[in-house]
């Protein structure tokens, strides 16, 4: 049994907040992007926040930092992007492996040091695998319905290239996370199973789909149920949701997965629904209030936070939810 699935057993653990967030507030330019190492690349840069663990690796080191000091168990690399197919957009494809790497040695560095302070209290590394800029579902031609900007097969390969490099700097679980097409999500799996029995590489997997809207489904028109039976075969620790919806639109999904799911649960939802502004307003009291909620109906193992989340909201977060017990993980017949 994994160290992590041992804690689960005992209490909540907390996942970190929004990467992306914390970023924001260093008001980066074009050149504080590609650095040095990129000065002279002839694409611009602003905005690929993964790229920032090799130009401007000691800001994502303190955003680790501040999400550890704020008591969180888990800390995510900043690799939500950090695969072929969304970095063509920045024209980086051949920096995947590096950036994988370099961001998973960072959060690792971070995280270590942390446990070694406080031995009683170990922090983990998960390592951040977004859905990418493409569906396997859904085709992004209205007037072609049949037509699909990728296949299973090429997901396959390049979620390979990206979990192998994570492992590789040093994860000791894989997040498969924001998942809008479950297409996707399997072919994160199959990558992952595929890496394991190639490479030996058996780390413990959480995967965390998304509720789009108040419909209750994935943007791939899957119900929280459906998306549970369809991934269920990759065995993975925890199943949980994040994003798109703040914690207040959550609950009812979260608590159907929770009655459905026979693993550990994970909730990590957005401060609220993004304003006029594309900013979230949920305070960190309120969406603390909100979580300690779920967490004393049973629906939570694994708590933190999404888009908007900032370390104060982690803190909040954890100071409702630290004495509350966790979700008791079910003994239900697996679907053959």
């Amino acid at each position: 049994m994994h160290q992590i699935e041992e804690l689960l057993q005992d209490r909540i653990l907390f996942l970190d907040g929004a990467m992306g967030t914390m970023i924001q507030r260093y008001k980066l330019d074009e050149e504080a992007y590609r650095g040095e190492q990129f000065k002279d690349f002839p694409h611009n840069q602003k905005g690929n926040n993964d790229l920032l663990s090799i130009t401007q690796a000691q800001i994502i080191e303190e955003i680790h930092e501040k999400f550890l000091e704020a008591g969180a168990d888990i800390i995510e690399t900043n690799t939500f992007n950090s695969n072929k197919i969304s970095m063509a957009d920045y024209h980086m494809e051949d920096q995947v492996v590096a950036i994988n790497i370099a961001s998973a040695q960072i959060a690792r560095k971070v995280a270590d040091r942390f446990t070694n302070e406080n031995p009683d209290k170990p922090r983990f590394v998960a390592g951040s695998i977004g859905p990418t800029t493409k569906t396997a579902s859904l085709s992004p031609d209205v007037n072609n319905p049949g037509f699909r900007s990728v296949d299973f097969d090429l997901l396959v390969d390049v979620y390979y290239e990206q979990a192998k490099a994570l492992a590789q700097g040093g994860v000791d679980l894989f997040l498969v996370e924001t998942v809008i097409d479950t297409l996707n999500c399997k072919a994160a799996i199959f990558a992952i199973l595929k890496l394991k029995d190639e490479e030996g590489v058996d780390l413990p997997l959480m995967v965390s789909g998304t509720i789009t809207d108040a419909s209750g489904r994935t943007l791939s028109g899957q119900t929280v149920e459906a998306f549970w039976y369809s991934i269920s075969h990759g065995n993975p620790i925890t199943v949980g949701l994040n994003c798109a919806l703040g914690a207040d639109q959550i609950r009812p999904f979260i608590e159907e997965l929770s009655n459905k799911s026979w693993t550990y649960t994970s909730l990590h939802p957005n401060a609220g629904l993004p304003n006029e502004f594309e900013e979230y307003d949920d305070s960190p009291e309120h969406m603390a209030k909100v979580m300690a909620e779920f967490a004393q109906a049973g629906f939570i193992n694994i708590a933190g936070g999404c888009c908007g989340t900032t370390p104060e909201h982690l803190e909040a977060i954890i100071a409702s939810l630290k004495e509350i017990k966790p979700r008791e993980k079910p003994v239900l017949a697996k679907a053959i």
